[in-house]
């Protein structure tokens, strides 16, 4: 199934919001400048530092049209570093053909920076069913770049988007979630954080299931709904995390 990106128009698996706090969220990628707080993760280090190789990620260059945001974009925003990768779904078709996924991505992108108005397309990483991983909000794949992708929660953290629609009994593609447990295992790794673990984060924003300036206790590998309300990354993927986590601590070389 071939998707035209001139007629699809998608947003993605995002916190829905009124036309004026979409308008006032995406200019500010999603949320106003505040203190960046750090909260230590939970448990005392390890004196073992637990790595894990990069997987290859696509850039921006293999999706993006060179003219898209050229010179329009605000300069990216960064984080001390990356605590806690959330896991998404795009809420779009599964049945598509992977040399169609920089076309499906720009959809997005086109729909997050004009009918929400937000500043770039707002997940740190893209996931399609053949397993390849892309880069999306620009800034650096290697830096903690603030994402726009669950509201309250984008410091200290990392938005990867499964490309397709995971409801309760769809399949999902193991291309995909070893895909989403080795981008999650290499991100975590360079602040050696167990993908099994929990962590704290600070809510900035009272519309996510925490009050702005309440300290949540979150796992370190999540889903979008332990963030904010919503039944993102649907029930299919949702039910996989705990596996996910599983491979991304196996290869961090954690027992």
């Amino acid at each position: 199934m071939r998707i035209s990106g001139a007629v699809l128009l998608l947003v993605g698996c995002t916190p829905g919001l009124t036309a004026g706090a979409a308008l006032l969220i995406g200019t500010l990628s999603a949320e106003t400048p505040v203190e960046v707080r750090r909260p230590r993760p939970v448990g005392a280090r390890s004196a073992v530092l637990h790595t894990a190789p990069r997987p290859r990620i696509l850039p921006r260059s293999a999706w993006a049209q060179p003219e898209e945001g050229a010179g329009s974009r605000p300069a990216p925003r960064y984080d001390d570093k990356v605590v806690a990768v959330f896991v998404h779904h795009t809420a779009s078709p599964n049945q598509y053909d992977c040399a169609d996924t920089p076309r499906i991505i720009r959809a997005l992108y086109a729909g997050q920076i004009g009918n929400r108005r937000w500043d770039d397309i707002g997940y740190n990483f893209l996931v399609d069913r053949c397993g390849t991983i892309y880069e999306g909000r620009s800034g650096g794949v290697e830096r903690p770049v603030t994402g726009a992708h669950t509201q309250g929660f984008n410091h200290r953290t990392s938005g990867i988007a499964a490309i397709g629609t995971f409801s309760q009994g769809v399949p999902v593609p193991r291309a995909m979630t070893d895909a989403i447990a080795a981008l999650a295992a290499w991100k975590l790794g360079l602040a050696d954080v167990d993908p099994r673990g929990k962590v704290k984060l600070v809510s900035s924003n009272g519309q996510s299931r925490y009050q702005e300036g309440k300290t949540a206790l979150l796992p370190a590998l999540a889903g979008h709904k332990d963030g904010y309300m919503t039944n993102c990354p649907g029930a299919a993927l949702t039910a996989l995390l705990p596996s996910i986590r599983q491979k991304a601590a196996h290869l961090q070389g954690r027992k």
